[in-house]
């Protein structure tokens, strides 16, 4: 069975909008929910990005037992003791309902800093520090470090009962068998099923155990050409793969370079189509390929239409199961 979620896209809907929508996909059948910290949307078109740790204490709050996620870059923007504070108070309050991924984090992001954007091997090196680092003060120590980052006798005074799980995010093979040696689980997003299963495969062979997440965007409305134009429109800007997505700097230089980006290079990338049948069969395909959890992104701007027909004529076609309480493995 598969956990089925809602994908909140803090770059593309207001904070109190998407508070709404989430309340509505937990009441048609979506059996969790995640979202991404972003400083900036990838278009400004999107023309959102509302805070995402202010907007998880509401929707935690909001709805009744659906658990979230986030994935969240530490280490430029963020050093990793406010993550940390940020992760163990969430899981503090709503125990076993919260879940953090870490990545190394993209410059549309992290250049608001004013310092230098690292190489990608220095940003992986500066997120392995601050994961050992944020996993420390989860457990309670505290902690002075000197490295790519810099700590200085931190310590969480309010932490959960339990640390909750850290998450590798990962788009390529080479960082999906790096994050086995330290995550509890793995996230990426939708691809090539060859690429998924090789993905899945360098994460399970380097002694990956744990459960496997896969952010999936989609495009649906009744009308087939109405759902490629809202792709093509809201995410074009997104079919662009490392570097190029790690290493641009704006909205508009997103824009800019995608401007020649057709619509059929979207549906590549996107899965649109009008039949919800066929969304049905793509999302049993992910779960065949072994994803434990599956969250949905509708990528176009309104959310309700989405929620509707997929709770209504889509989650009943699959075997959606809830999650187990959320705890860090590598706690245990």
């Amino acid at each position: 069975m598969t956990v089925y979620g809602f994908h909140a896209s803090h770059e593309q809907v207001p904070p109190a909008d998407l508070l709404s929508a989430v309340v509505h996909a937990e009441q048609a059948g979506f059996t969790a929910a995640m979202c991404s910290d972003h400083f900036s949307p990838w278009s400004a078109r999107q023309g959102e990005s509302g805070f995402a740790w202010s907007w998880l204490g509401a929707a935690l709050q909001a709805t009744d037992r659906i658990p979230f996620g986030v994935v969240n870059a530490p280490g430029q923007r963020y050093h990793p003791a406010i993550v940390a504070q940020a992760v163990g108070s969430l899981a503090a309050m709503y125990p076993g309902r919260f879940w953090a991924a870490l990545g190394s984090g993209e410059a549309s992001n992290e250049h608001i800093t004013g310092d230098r954007w690292p190489r990608k091997d220095v940003r992986n090196a500066r997120l392995r520090e601050c994961v050992d680092i944020i996993r420390a003060l989860l457990r309670g120590e505290e902690v002075s470090h000197e490295g790519l980052v810099t700590v200085d006798r931190a310590r969480l005074w309010t932490r959960p009962p339990t640390p909750p799980p850290l998450i590798g995010a990962a788009c390529s093979e080479a960082t999906a068998r790096w994050c086995a040696d330290w995550a509890d689980g793995l996230i990426t997003v939708n691809a090539p099923h060859e690429q998924l299963t090789r993905i899945i495969d360098a994460y399970r062979s380097a002694g990956g155990t744990g459960p496997l997440h896969l952010q999936v965007h989609l495009s649906w409305d009744p009308d087939r050409d109405t759902a490629l134009a809202v792709a093509h429109d809201q995410w074009r800007t997104n079919i662009h793969g490392p570097p190029a997505s790690w290493d641009l700097e704006t909205a508009e230089l997103f824009d800019r370079v995608s401007e020649h980006v057709t619509p059929e290079q979207v549906a590549d990338c996107v899965n649109v189509s009008s039949d919800l049948g066929r969304h049905a069969a793509w999302l049993q395909e992910y779960a065949d390929l072994g994803f434990d959890a599956v969250m949905l992104h509708h990528v176009g701007q309104e959310q309700a239409p989405f929620i509707e027909a997929f709770g209504a004529k889509v989650l009943p076609q699959l075997d959606v199961t809830r999650p187990r309480a959320y705890t860090a493995e590598r706690a245990r």
